[in-house]
């Protein structure tokens, strides 16, 4: 179970304070043993992204609604100062002080802590009096957390101060309904709402989310409501958001794109190192990885437990979207058919063999904004569990083949994974190159349409727009309409290579004799062309594409050979 797991991560976190989390501190205002007010000092790092808004250390953590609760010792100038950044939230401004300032006097008779008794010398004492922020600090962010430090000791990293937050937001039977956890098994009180919220996942409340939650009738269940919809004691509750936050803030164990957030992780600690596959795969990783799922090679980290996990959030909620619970070993297998199945030829010097999640998504699309998380999130789950792509990545990738009237290799790549992924059976090098055996009707006016360009590029080299600019749109639905007036088209470029430069049109002609003996009498230029149709199309246009470029290569490496060897041989003018 997802949160079961989770609970069991974060006890492989270091530990820390019941109810702390990492948030981050603005402000820190120093004092003197006695409560007398020395200096306020903003500490947030605009030019890092990370400490723009201050920063991050441990202080306490609760979830809050729209009622007055406030943060013990670390929290906003309208709690910690009275101060009201608007003239209609003075009255809201001095009920949250004077409820902040009664937590600390509490702490203090409690924890009988010599700073604490300091901080509350200075609440009493009009601390806006003492402290204009708005001259002691540039700039000053009322909504910034400000804590504060005696004599440079942080009050807030007190272990008395920490007992205590715990004591207090303790749930105990008398204010909490008693009901068995669905994490532990144990009956025990149930919070009403998680304490902690989940921090890091794009599109939510910058105040975090909460991944237990029901505010509308719709979501209610057995007649409970907020979190006790799924009930579960205040240990587990920390623990498995302790658990996900720790998972969000690694960069070795999530990876976030667009509104989605991804996250993995092995029971236990390993070094299979999923994000490096997924997102930025290394040729030669990826290339042990595929011989290894060809030889049935297995190592002791395959049975290790591994889990990954789609999120999204929605207002205050946090949203799963996917749950994969399997093994290393399994992960391996589907991550190795994963990246065979996107290996195709290259028709230029790109350095990319393989691509990651996000490479093969952002090809759907114009600019990576665009991207529907859904997109991202379908790939995320066919790479790990080896279901087949999506018909709609199809369509997406085939629709922007459409738009841009050509087909990059990073879309060929992803239009021949889902091609593939809904065959049963296959060979290993299928569709990694021109198949010259392919007698599909698409395939092969694919294959037509990058011949056709390729005489009339070679016929006027300086060409403003191909006929690839101008028909790959219909070419590749409706064939039936274009290709015949491409044909003749292509005759008078003929007739001037046959003038100007007879090797290149002995060499296209036998191109487009050997595609258009194909396409026969009974075959034909199909009238119309379905999505799959579609994607095989754009496989044969690319793959000859590609071919031809390659050819071309080697014909100019074969060229530079000889004429480096026939300068290596010629005579030397002993006179000289």
């Amino acid at each position: 179970m997802l949160l079961q797991k989770l609970l069991d991560y974060s006890r492989r976190q270091e530990r820390r304070p019941s109810l702390y989390g990492e948030g981050a501190v603005h402000y820190i205002v120093n004092l003197d043993d006695d409560g007398r007010f020395q200096s306020m000092i903003d500490i947030a790092d605009p030019s890092n992204r990370r400490t723009r808004r201050g920063q991050l250390r441990l202080i306490p953590q609760i979830q809050r609604s729209s009622g007055i609760r406030p943060l013990l010792l670390a929290d906003k100038a309208d709690y910690t100062l009275g101060y009201a950044a608007e003239e209609k939230r003075v009255d809201r401004a001095r009920r949250s002080h004077q409820a902040y300032v009664d937590l600390v006097e509490r702490c203090a008779i409690e924890t009988e802590d010599r700073d604490v008794a300091a901080v509350l010398r200075f609440l009493r004492d009009d601390p806006l009096g003492q402290i204009n922020p708005d001259e002691v600090v540039e700039q000053f962010d009322p909504s910034g957390t400000i804590t504060f430090a005696v004599d440079n000791r942080v009050v807030v990293d007190h272990p008395v101060v920490q007992a205590f937050w715990a004591s207090v937001n303790a749930v105990s039977g008398d204010e909490a309904q008693t009901m068995q956890c669905l994490v532990c098994g144990n009956h025990r009180p149930a919070l009403e709402r998680l304490q902690g919220k989940v921090k890091g996942i794009p599109g939510g409340q910058t105040s975090g989310t909460s991944i237990i939650s029901a505010n509308a009738d719709a979501f209610l269940s057995y007649g409970q409501s907020a979190s006790l919809v799924s009930p579960t004691c205040a240990e587990c509750g920390e623990g498995f958001t302790r658990g996900i936050n720790a998972l969000l803030a690694s960069e070795q164990t999530r990876f976030v794109s667009g509104n989605g957030a991804f996250v993995f992780w092995t029971r236990d600690e390993s070094d299979f190192d999923l994000f490096a596959g997924l997102d930025a795969p290394e040729p030669d990783r990826v290339r042990a990885l595929l011989e290894s799922a060809r030889r049935g090679r297995r190592t002791t980290v395959d049975d290790e437990p591994f889990y990954a996990l789609s999120l999204s959030a929605s207002g205050g909620r946090a949203v799963v979207r996917d749950w994969i619970d399997t093994t290393v070993g399994h992960a391996k297998q589907r991550l190795a058919k994963w990246f065979e199945g996107q290996r195709i030829i290259r028709w230029s010097e790109e350095n990319n063999q393989y691509y990651g999640l996000r490479a093969l998504a952002f090809a759907t699309v114009r600019e990576p904004r665009d991207l529907p998380v859904t997109t991202l999130r379908a790939l995320f789950h066919a790479a790990l569990t080896g279901n087949a792509v999506p018909w709609d990545i199809l369509y997406q990738a085939v629709r922007r083949n459409r738009a841009e009237q050509t087909v990059t290799r990073p879309r060929a790549a992803l239009i021949k994974l889902a091609l593939l992924s809904h065959q049963a059976d296959h060979e290993e090098d299928y569709m990694v190159q021109l198949d010259t055996d392919n007698d599909n009707p698409a395939y092969l006016c694919g294959r037509l349409l990058a011949v056709l360009e390729e005489i009339q590029r070679a016929a006027m080299p300086h060409v403003n727009a191909t006929i690839v600019d101008r028909f790959y749109g219909t070419a590749s639905t409706s064939p039936q309409m274009v290709f015949s007036r491409l044909v003749r088209g292509a005759q008078p470029h003929l007739a001037k290579l046959q003038r100007d430069n007879r090797a290149a049109h002995v060499a296209l002609q036998r191109r487009l004799e050997d595609v258009l003996s194909r396409i026969n009498a009974e075959t034909n230029f199909p009238k119309t062309m379905n999505l799959e149709q579609q994607g095989l199309f754009s496989l044969g246009y690319y793959h000859q594409r590609a071919e031809s470029r390659l050819q071309a290569r080697e014909n100019a490496e074969r060229q530079r050979s000889i004429g480096e060897a026939e300068a290596g041989a010629a005579p030397v003018d002993e006179a000289r």
